[in-house]
């Protein structure tokens, strides 16, 4: 059964204007809610009280979070810790909120719940603001050091221009990301960073694939009679890779809509970055990546000598 027929010809290239229009307004809504609104950082990055609590039988955590709404801290990160029956509970401090009321407060709705000699309370601790500022430059030093490796790989794999197309593109997708938690207040957290990464590798993984065809088929131009322009050339890549791309992203979103819907508080917001990531990621390997690297046409080589020899050779 085929979805998507293999001659299908939809002009994607002759409508990069109007995606880099739509690109560029979905950017400088990000960047604007970003720089007014901020993002709403988690206890992993402002610091917090975080409480070890245990149980005689091992809980819900989805009834632990209900116990606590009442206290207003229904939107503590909840866990198992070591046991099942161990439950360590972080949340922010609130301003002029000290570290004991927290965890008094936080007992207090247990019991009520659960019942006073149903749970104890094994240790309280103040995370500090310091060690936020840590997790922020290392957080986003990974993201610096993912771009600029990609940048090096595909340089060597391709040509730069290819690169900067790539590294554009993940730009593009991070941004829109970032903004979505902006403008929506979800909690920004480790684990969303792990989505953000995770989100680098997918995009660049369909970008290469479209790139990967771009280049045979650039290849293959050249040794023509009366070649074609790069861009009914690029054009014809995307078409011939688009049945690929759709497939792999409607698969993976089935995957994490069920995370979204059904995996529960904790992962709530990793899915959520994951499932914006994986839309914008496949909407920038079609229109993003590829444009930009047409307009950089001239500036560097379309396809070395070397790179003919290399695909001619293949079996």
């Amino acid at each position: 059964m085929q979805l998507i027929r293999p001659d299908i010809n939809i002009d994607f290239i002759g409508r990069r204007k109007l995606a880099l229009l739509l690109s560029g307004l979905m950017i400088l809504i990000s960047l604007g809610s970003l720089a007014i609104k901020g993002l709403n950082f988690g206890i992993d990055f402002t610091g917090g009280t975080l409480v070890e609590v245990k149980f005689t039988q091992p809980p819900e955590i989805g009834e632990v979070r209900k116990a606590l709404v009442p206290a207003g801290y229904g939107h503590a990160v909840i866990q198992e810790f070591g046991s099942p029956e161990e439950i360590l509970i972080r949340v922010q401090n609130r301003e002029g909120e000290e570290t004991s009321k927290i965890s008094t407060a936080i007992l207090d709705a247990l019991h009520a719940s659960f019942g006073a000699d149903a749970v104890e309370m094994r240790r309280v601790e103040y995370v500090g603001p310091q060690v936020g500022k840590e997790l922020t430059r290392a957080g986003i030093l990974a993201v610096l050091i993912a771009m600029v490796a990609i940048l090096l790989y595909v340089t060597f794999r391709f040509e730069f221009r290819f690169a900067l197309g790539a590294d554009a593109a993940l730009l593009h997708d991070i941004t829109i990301v970032l903004g979505l938690f902006s403008i929506t207040g979800k909690e920004f957290t480790l684990p969303v960073i792990a989505a953000l990464l995770t989100v680098i590798g997918y995009s660049l993984n369909d970008t290469i694939v479209v790139f990967d065809r771009i280049r045979e088929n650039f290849a293959a131009n050249r040794k023509k009679k009366n070649p074609e322009g790069e861009a009914t050339v690029a054009n014809k890549a995307i078409n011939q890779t688009l049945a690929r791309t759709l497939m792999t992203s409607l698969t993976t979103l089935l995957v994490v809509l069920a995370l979204f819907f059904l995996g529960g508080e904790v992962i709530h917001d990793f899915a959520f970055a994951l499932l914006a990531g994986i839309l914008v990621g496949t909407y920038s390997s079609i229109y993003i990546a590829s444009p930009l690297m047409l307009s950089l046409a001239g500036r560097f080589k379309i396809t070395s000598e070397e790179d003919i020899k290399e695909l001619e050779a293949r079996p």
